[in-house]
């Protein structure tokens, strides 16, 4: 190891000493003490609180810290970004980039379906990254267009967090290389298919080396053929991890199914967020057109809310999420595309107004409560138009859902509201 690497790999600026951060170890964990972690990376895991790898952490990190390619079925919150973070910022660390170096060429790219899920990386990637001195940049659709160009162009990048549109905008003006690379994160696979995205994936990743060259890590919450199909083209040699949903709806999440009519639907969410004073609460709907009438119904019944969807400008949804996050906004009525990937801590309730058509969306929602060791409560209404999806659902989480008629004060009558739509 040279001595460029060996700092890089072991030098803290802050002074910080590794064996402060002491985990008593506990049979069948692997703390993150035990990784061969830089030092630097190893502090911030510290201070994050972090102690002991998840299970797919736990599966994956020694494979991919050696260098091996990896195809991992997990959802949103099972670790699985601190698995691949981690990754990247062990090996640059550990290997320095060539002194030939040009601004616009990223050594790692991660890519994912969302603008809230990039952003959401990269906040990631700067809390474990602090005490380095590596480079993070994001470039995404709805932002400021010329801000995300300068960062690209006038300095060196180290990991790129982009969208696919976005991406290929500014490859196809030369304002980025992607001839570089030397890790590839592809993110949400099944979600990049759900979208549409495959064919500009497809092209982006032909722009980065060989699959032989670089090491490439896909993660996808269900392992359709397409994405066994797009994984096989992509990776060389790749590990396979399977995390089971079940091992995702924590047991620290209630979960109920009211049965109910589509014409109750609204009386039963109104009642449930006003007669239990709910103040941080995540209602789903599958259509957008679903969630605009509920978010206007709500506002015009004096209930603070905002809406969450593809049609909302992106610097708005920033804005909506911060007003959540700080409890200025009491319900968030959201889409699956827009919710995914959202990750604020307390919030209390989640409500599914209509229970999703995949499976693997209801393992989603109801993660976005009960996180960091909190309760959280899913509640979803079921009525004649879905509730065929509550044996898949049950199939799919191992266990059976607690299903039940609503007390008679949850479904009182509204009053009217002047000016209601």
């Amino acid at each position: 190891m040279s001595n460029e690497t060996q700092n890089r790999f072991t030098f803290d600026p802050t002074g910080w000493d590794a064996t402060a951060y002491v985990v008593p170890p506990e049979e069948g964990k692997l703390r993150f003490a035990d990784l061969d972690l830089p030092v630097p990376v190893l502090h911030a895991v510290a201070d994050l609180g972090f102690q002991y790898c998840t299970p797919i952490q736990q599966r994956v990190l020694k494979f991919t810290m050696a260098g091996h390619d990896a195809i991992g079925r997990a959802q949103t919150g099972t670790g699985k970004t601190a698995a691949f973070l981690l990754t990247i910022l062990a090996d640059l660390l550990r290997n320095p980039p060539d002194e030939e170096r040009y601004t616009g060429e990223p050594r790692a790219l991660i890519l994912a379906p969302t603008r809230e899920l990039a952003m959401q990386i990269a906040k990631d990637a700067q809390s474990l990254a602090k005490y380095t001195d590596l480079k993070i940049v994001t470039v995404l659709g709805g932002m400021d267009y010329d801000k995300q160009r300068r960062q690209l162009t006038e300095d060196f990048v180290d990991i790129l967090v982009a969208t696919p549109g976005r991406l290929l905008d500014f490859a196809g003006k030369q304002d980025v290389y992607l001839d570089r690379v030397e890790l590839l994160v592809i993110d949400e696979a099944d979600r990049m298919l759900d979208m549409g995205f495959i064919p500009d994936v497809k092209r982006i990743v032909r722009m980065t080396p060989p699959k032989a060259s670089r090491q490439t890590l896909l993660f996808s919450a269900t392992f359709t053929r397409d994405v066994i199909n797009l994984s096989e083209q992509w990776t060389y040699n790749a590990v396979k991890v399977e995390i089971e949903p079940e091992s995702v709806t924590t047991d620290t999440v209630e979960q109920i199914v009211y049965i109910t009519t589509a014409d109750d639907k609204y009386n039963l969410l109104y009642n449930l967020i006003t007669q239990n004073n709910l103040e941080r609460v995540m209602v789903f709907a599958n259509r957008r057109d679903q969630t605009r009438k509920l978010a206007d119904m709500l506002r015009d019944h004096r209930i603070s809310c905002a809406l969450l969807s593809g049609d909302v400008p992106q610097d708005k949804r920033i804005k909506t999420l911060e007003n959540f996050r700080e409890g200025r906004i009491k319900v968030l009525v959201a889409t699956d595309v827009a919710g995914r990937g959202i990750h604020i801590d307390g919030v209390s309730h989640v409500v599914n107004f209509t229970l999703p058509e995949q499976t693997d969306d209801y393992v989603h929602r109801i993660g976005r409560t009960g996180r960091a060791g909190a309760s959280g409560t899913s509640v979803s209404f079921a009525c004649e138009d879905d509730a065929f999806m509550i044996p898949k659902i049950e199939e799919a989480i191992g266990r059976k859902l607690p299903s039940k008629y609503p007390e008679p004060e949850l479904l009182a009558p509204i009053p009217p509201v002047r000016g209601h739509r």
